[in-house]
């Protein structure tokens, strides 16, 4: 269980909220607002109820104070998602975080400088957490996208002051609890991307949780590849054969049914529009490289994604990026859509690429839920504790049913 803010009493008292607002920029301007947008409704709510609330966040890597990393470019587009002006102090510590704190009525809301100008904040330094927790009454974390960092403003101040999860956390641990933790049956879950490498600890907690697991991408052709297909100059990690096949085997241990493509689009080049070719998975030639599914293996996951209940993405079916090879992606996005439309599958995805593959299929906001958390959203399908998670977790009082509905 976690404590969301509903357990909180906040009229009057200095809420710290550790939000995600580490948004594309370029020229001092924000290109992109969708996690300031999204972090909106926790701020509003903790204003409305009459607290002071003080916004923590990072952006970008900055090594000590860097002017090119201050946050005074997130005043504006936040003070535009809230509908209200928003003070800004100079520091996230100190004097200067002081004076600002000091000057906010109930209801107000107020930025502060780049936690991360503070090299403490990444080494999780207690001194440092104890700083920040002595400008707050409350925490409340809301960036579940930086949750499986243990930094001060993530993990430390949670055990200094009363703390609970924020509404944007809430709705990514329920829909991430629902899709993996306690799901509707059959469930199942597409993971592509490049290189199986990376997603070792993803596949192997996966193959025990799931019904059906699908496989596209470069990691598709690691795969093909071990099990003794052609598949020609296409990207493949030829090493990983081995590690593949004992991952065939612990699904076969699992009940877990893998499915890979049984067709391909191949070409001689990457590239926008290259000359391409439908071929059979037994059939890719020697000097051509696999870019996409092919339409029977676009059909077939739409099949076995026909009985399920839960569906679980990571990662596209192939080169998205570039055209014509997002078919087979866009072609199962789509479907999966609409049948979440129809409450017929619930859809959780994930990961940079992912989102990116969704919202180029047109379907980014009709799936149940999209998650903008990389690194994080991984690490959770790979079954690992979150720092920032379990800061905020309580134990189940004697005689609770331990479910999601307790929080």
């Amino acid at each position: 269980m976690f404590r969301t803010i509903d357990k909180l009493d906040v009229k009057g008292k200095r809420v710290l909220v550790r939000a995600d607002l580490n948004v594309p920029a370029k020229d001092g301007k924000v290109t992109d607002t969708t996690r300031i947008d999204r972090s909106a409704a926790t701020l509003t709510e903790l204003a409305a109820k009459g607290a002071k609330v003080i916004v923590l966040t990072h952006f970008g890597r900055p090594k000590g104070r860097e002017d090119k990393y201050s946050q005074k470019l997130l005043v504006e587009p936040l003070a535009k998602a809230v509908g209200k002006s928003v003070a800004w102090a100079d520091d996230c510590v100190g004097a200067a975080a002081e004076k600002v704190i000091a000057g906010l009525k109930d209801g107000d809301i107020a930025l502060l400088e780049n936690v991360r100008f503070h090299p403490e904040e990444e080494k999780n330094d207690p001194g440092f957490a104890r700083q920040l927790a002595a400008l707050g009454d409350v925490y409340v974390n809301d960036a579940f996208s930086t949750a499986h960092r243990a930094h001060a403003s993530t993990e430390g101040l949670a055990h200094l002051l009363p703390a609970a999860a924020g509404r944007l956390m809430q709705a990514e641990l329920e829909a991430l609890g629902k899709a993996l933790e306690h799901p509707e049956k059959p469930v199942a879950a597409i993971v592509g991307g490049a290189k199986v490498s990376t997603k070792l600890d993803l596949l192997g907690n996966l193959v025990a949780r799931v019904d059906y697991l699908i496989i596209g991408g470069g990691m598709a052709n690691t795969f093909l590849f071990a099990m003794g297909k052609p598949v020609g100059k296409s990207l493949c990690e030829k090493e990983m054969a081995a590690t593949a096949r004992e991952i065939i085997e612990k699904a076969k241990a699992a009940h877990c049914h893998i499915v890979l493509p049984v067709d391909a689009v191949v070409a001689a080049e990457f590239a926008e529009n290259a000359a391409n070719r439908t071929v059979s998975i037994d059939a890719v030639p020697d000097d051509q490289m696999i870019l996409d599914a092919g339409p029977a293996s676009a059909e077939a996951i739409i099949d076995r994604l026909g009985g399920c209940k839960t569906l679980v993405w990571n990662g596209p079916l192939g080169a998205f990026e570039i055209k014509p090879f997002d078919a087979a992606t866009n072609a199962v996005a789509q479907w999966a859509a609409s049948r979440t439309a129809q409450g017929k599958l619930l859809t959780v995805a994930g990961g940079g690429d992912t989102v990116s593959a969704l919202a180029k299929a047109g379907v980014e906001d009709k799936f149940s839920y999209v998650s903008t958390a990389g690194g994080a959203f991984l690490e959770w399908l790979e079954g690992k504790d979150l720092p920032g998670v379990a800061a905020l977790t309580v134990k189940a009082p004697a005689g609770c049913c331990g479910g999601g509905g307790c929080h």
